[in-house]
């Protein structure tokens, strides 16, 4: 029978081998036996691999992404560059201009480390680090020493686990002419040891001069003090 038009249907045709007899082979079976054909290995040996395929579509994508954005923008791909450079500039001037940023100040955490020492100790390691040029460890060691000396003279009870800012508060009470000094000493303490803040020679000096001038003051007796010097 023909089909419409008088072209019979397509069905593949393979010759046997020694003759001239067409043989019929029916669409299914043979499709089937040209996919596995194709599927073997020997194929698909010099295709890229999974990783590959998507590396490739990747930086398709950027390659679109800036073609669509140099149309757009002033100047074509050019303009795009000034941009992404002003962009990076203005990053840096304001990291430059700002800082690091600024953890919260962790409260929770000791003033000294699990090692006591005297204050004649932190100082001599504060001058250590300060000759060295080390100045957040030498205001560290030095605001150790500030504190140590209060509890040494019985200013400051000795408290496992006081922070710089509960030791500059109590300090305060007993010696109110160095309210001010305590407390820009402990936020200095804070801002090197937890808010990634650096220190200088200046800072150092500030507190090695609160040091001495706390040595000689005399504290004011409130019940806070019980054993301060009369």
């Amino acid at each position: 029978m023909l089909s419409t038009g008088g072209v019979p249907p397509t069905t593949p045709q393979v010759r046997a081998a020694g003759g001239d007899v067409p043989v019929d082979t029916p669409r299914v079976p043979a499709r089937e036996a040209a996919e596995r054909e194709l599927s073997k290995p020997m194929y698909h040996e010099n295709e890229p691999n999974l990783l590959q395929r998507a590396i490739d579509r990747f930086w398709d994508w950027v390659g679109d992404l800036l073609s669509a954005a140099s149309g757009a923008a002033p100047g074509g791909l050019l303009g795009i560059l000034v941009i992404i450079l002003a962009v990076i500039g203005l990053a840096a001037a304001l990291r430059w201009r700002l800082g690091p940023p600024r953890a919260t100040p962790r409260t929770t955490d000791s003033l000294f480390d699990d090692i006591p020492r005297s204050a004649a100790e932190h100082r001599a390691a504060a001058d250590a680090h300060a000759t060295a040029g080390r100045w957040n460890q030498a205001v560290q060691e030095r605001m150790r020493a500030v504190v140590r000396s209060l509890e040494e003279r019985a200013i400051l009870d000795p408290r496992p686990g006081r922070t710089a800012d509960e030791a500059a508060a109590e300090g305060a009470r007993a010696l109110p002419d160095h309210s001010s000094g305590l407390h820009s000493a402990a936020r200095q303490f804070d801002d090197v040891t937890y808010g990634g803040r650096t220190a200088d020679q200046r800072a150092y000096l500030r507190l090695r001069d609160l040091d001495l001038a706390l040595d000689r003051a005399k504290p004011r007796l409130t019940s806070t003090s019980p054993g301060a010097a009369e």
